[in-house]
């Protein structure tokens, strides 16, 4: 046959449906009339048309692949070019201007809410062990005047007499491929088929109404800052008295003024003089627990370490809970009476330590030296 129907189209023989219109989507947006008024483009436009006719069309595909004429074999489907019996594609041509084809029909009044988020603040012990909380949220509910129908009690919604309820309405134009139909929301109804002559004055016709409302929250063991607590259906309720969408409850947590809070562990810092890190000493602790002794052991050197097992916040996931570390800071005093510093001295020269050489190790890299010794694999 003169014309190769494939070439036109840009695809291989072996080209699938999808392959296939979607290249014939691509041209037609380039092709198109109303895009490109030039006569040679309009051939054009009507050549990818006929091509897609058959391609797109299994059984005149299979006559065309044979070697036979499609259009013939399909009883004179519009000849090349023309829309003809192939007219039931103009819905692909306004796909490629419009994208997907949007569902017939009215639209609905009722449609689900959307989601809302509130953040609560918890203290570090509700956050380790759990409690529950009245939180105060103000979210659209069904307005209880009308029940969420949007019309004045003792009146309904009714059809609407444009598109007589349809919701939409439709045009004919006339092009040089013949009369083209175009649909569109019906502007008296905005596509719902339906209007509703008395709104009701509560709502104002939309079915929901602000209101504030006090829920209780079931804040579990183990939550940290951002976690999010869902509580389904407690959200905006939609329009015309649709479903509600759902609340998300963020957890902030304030921070404790003794423990720092890293994953479930907590950690604090307890400063001591040297006399008791020497000797050792018990110093009193108020955990989340209660009031506990944290034993430090004569000998205890500055920066070092005391865990406290299972003191810290429960997991969230699985039994148990974190540990508390207790970290040690020993004091130097920078002032000494006369009496003290004569001790000092005594002891300096019990301990043999009146001139100390010290004890020198490498100091701390840098991180740009760190890097240098890692890629020279050191």
């Amino acid at each position: 046959m003169a014309t190769d129907y494939y070439a036109v189209l840009g695809v291989r023989r072996d080209a699938g449906p999808d392959e296939i219109k979607k290249a014939f989507r691509r041209l037609a947006r380039e092709l198109h009339p109303d895009v490109n008024p030039d006569p040679k483009t309009q051939e054009r436009f009507k050549e990818i048309n006929a091509a897609y006719e058959v391609l797109s069309d299994p059984q005149k595909k299979q006559v065309y692949d044979l070697g036979g004429d499609p259009l013939s074999a399909a009883g004179g489907a519009g000849g090349a070019g023309g829309f003809g019996a192939g007219f039931g594609n103009f819905s692909d041509i306004m796909d490629a201007f419009f994208g997907q084809s949007s569902q017939r029909g009215p639209r609905s009044r009722t449609r689900r809410g959307q989601d809302a988020m509130i953040r609560l603040e918890v203290e570090l012990d509700e956050a380790a062990f759990g409690t529950t909380k009245d939180i105060q949220v103000d979210t659209a509910v069904t307005c209880g005047t009308c029940n969420g129908e949007g019309a004045a009690p003792g009146t309904s919604a009714q059809t609407c007499d444009m598109c007589r309820g349809r919701g939409e309405v439709s045009q004919v134009t006339r092009s040089f491929l013949g009369q083209v139909m175009t649909s569109r929301p019906c502007p008296q109804c905005q596509g719902f088929g339906t209007v509703v002559p008395t709104p009701c004055p509560e709502c104002a016709g939309d079915g929901r109404v602000r209101s504030r409302r006090t829920l209780t929250v079931k804040i579990p063991a183990g939550v940290d800052n951002g976690t999010r607590i869902q509580l389904a259906g407690e959200g905006e309720v939609g329009p015309g008295g649709g479903p509600a969408g759902d609340l998300y409850v963020e957890i902030r947590e304030v921070p404790h003024p003794v423990f720092q809070r890293r994953g479930d562990d907590l950690h604090c810092t307890v400063t001591i003089p040297m006399t008791a890190a020497a000797l050792g000493t018990k110093c009193p602790l108020e955990t989340l627990d209660g009031l506990e002794e944290v034993d430090i052991r004569p000998g205890t050197q500055s920066g070092q370490s005391i865990p406290l097992h299972q003191r810290g916040v429960t997991h969230l996931r699985g039994g148990g809970r974190g540990d508390l570390i207790v970290h040690v800071e020993v004091v130097t005093p920078n002032k000494l009476d006369p009496d003290q510093e004569e001790l000092l001295r005594r002891l300096a020269k019990l301990r043999g330590e009146e001139r100390p050489t010290g004890q020198f190790a490498p100091g701390q890299q840098g991180l740009f030296s760190r890097l240098k010794d890692a890629f020279n694999g050191r």
